[in-house]
């Protein structure tokens, strides 16, 4: 039996009860042909609006990144307390789309989306005045907070208007608008240090957000009709969210991808202090690399996009990804330990570039084949994706500092245990095999 994308539905039996569950959540109507398509014709202005909520993490976090140090000497912390400012932030996003994604559901996407992105830029412009470190940790978690909606509309819009293999190449499209972020955000913010203090970042994401809360409110269209909403209140999204949560190829998806973000943002909130303190660079040093980084995520999610998305299983796809950051992982850490002697910094910025570019394989294919389970709840299921991903990386983020500034030891640690957790996932949970999911059948789709 197979489900509506094309995957192979569980045999029947007592142990796959869960996920027939998950398949009785009520689904709505499909909206009627002509309007999905005067949607789709929205074309690049919806692209690049839903390009900018994804970018929204990215601006929060990279364009900070280069100031990290700094923040400890002004606000006279330690560099494990200013790195709690990004697990604020990152905490913030992960709570926050559990409440926007059934939010979003009920009551359309346009409407959750303005009202968070204007608590974003009065959130951003107190941190920007806050004289302590735990004033800067309060409002770093409401600046999370509401830049929650952002991502987890976003992808709920992309699943109201995409399907199949259509969604899996605009998830690679969204990544190379987005992607232009964390290159562009270290640069600009090792740029505004030049000028100004750390403050003034939040200054500049400030006038971000308000740039992008007047892009929503004149180009995004509302894409979820009102015969394809949800009605009820908490009790009802739960009852959603829990029958997601019981099918277990879902949940083994959202897990992977959650394991394999962490990774990522070990590398997000340890290379700060990896590339500047342990090795001597600058902070435009830093943003440079940071940025090459980027363009190696970009350029491999343009390939998946562009010439693997039809032609190969996304599952396959999504393998070579999950093995790939093992294998930088078990490369960096044991260039930490001192294995092959004193390093440098160019052995290591290159396994990070490797460790990051094949985020452009795991990222994408994660949530595509995640969402391909969940056309009747795309908001809720977008938000337990973007949830589990924040939280496993706020855990990791702390983590990484945990032996002090003068060792890239406990980042590689990190990257590596959420590596092979990611792939434990992988095949324990989602067990594509079974599935039969080839790029055949995907490309129906």
């Amino acid at each position: 039996m197979n489900d509506r994308e094309g995957n192979r539905m569980p045999d029947h039996g007592r142990q796959h009860a869960p996920a027939r569950e998950a398949q009785r959540i009520p689904e709505a109507p499909p909206v009627a042909g002509p309007t999905l398509t005067a949607r789709r014709r929205t074309g690049f202005l919806v692209t690049l609006v839903l390009g900018g909520l994804t970018a929204v993490p990215p601006l929060s976090m990279d364009m900070y990144l280069p100031a990290l140090p700094e923040v400890t000497g002004a606000l006279h912390t330690s560099a494990a307390t200013a790195q709690l400012t990004l697990t604020a932030c990152l905490t913030g996003m992960a709570l926050g789309q559990l409440a926007v994604g059934p939010m979003s559901d009920k009551w359309g996407r346009r409407r959750p989306l303005l009202i968070g992105l204007i608590v974003y830029i009065v959130a951003t412009a107190v941190c920007a005045l806050a004289p302590t470190a735990p004033l800067l940790i309060g409002f770093r978690l409401m600046q999370g907070l509401a830049g929650a909606a952002g991502i987890v509309i976003a992808r709920a819009v992309v699943r109201d208007l995409y399907d199949g293999v259509e969604m899996a190449r605009f998830f690679s499209t969204l990544m190379l608008i987005s992607g232009v972020a964390p290159i562009v955000a270290p640069l600009i913010g090792g740029q505004v240090l030049r000028i100004t203090d750390w403050r003034g970042i939040f200054v500049v994401l400030t006038a971000v957000g308000i740039a992008l809360t007047t892009l929503v409110w004149k180009g995004l269209p509302e894409t979820l009709a009102p015969e394809r909403r949800h009605g009820g209140g908490t009790a009802e999204a739960l009852r959603i969210m829990r029958g997601l949560l019981a099918d277990r190829v879902f949940t083994g998806y959202m897990i992977a991808g959650g394991f394999a973000f962490a990774a990522l943002f070990a590398y997000i909130s340890a290379s700060p202090f990896v590339v500047q303190e342990i090795y001597g660079a600058s902070p435009q040093t830093f943003s440079l690399l940071f940025g090459i980084n980027s363009v190696g995520l970009i350029a491999v999610g343009q390939i998946n996009g562009k010439l693997l998305v039809g032609r190969v299983s996304l599952d396959k796809a999504l393998a070579v990804g999950l093995c790939v950051i093992v294998l930088a992982s078990a490369a960096l850490l044991l260039m930490a330990t001192g294995v092959f002697g004193d390093v440098g910094l160019v052995p290591i910025a290159a396994g990070l570039f490797v460790l990051m570019s094949a985020m452009g394989l795991a990222m994408p294919n994660t949530n595509a084949l995640a969402l391909m389970r969940t056309p009747h709840a795309a908001g809720s299921a977008s938000a337990l994706l973007g949830t589990s991903s924040f939280l496993v990386g706020a855990i990791a983020s702390p983590l990484v500092g945990i032996a002090g500034e003068d060792t890239a030891v406990p980042m590689a640690v990190v990257q590596l245990a959420c590596a092979l957790a990611a792939v434990a996932c992988f095949l324990g949970l989602c067990r594509p095999w079974r599935r039969g999911t080839g790029p055949t059948r995907e490309a129906e789709h």
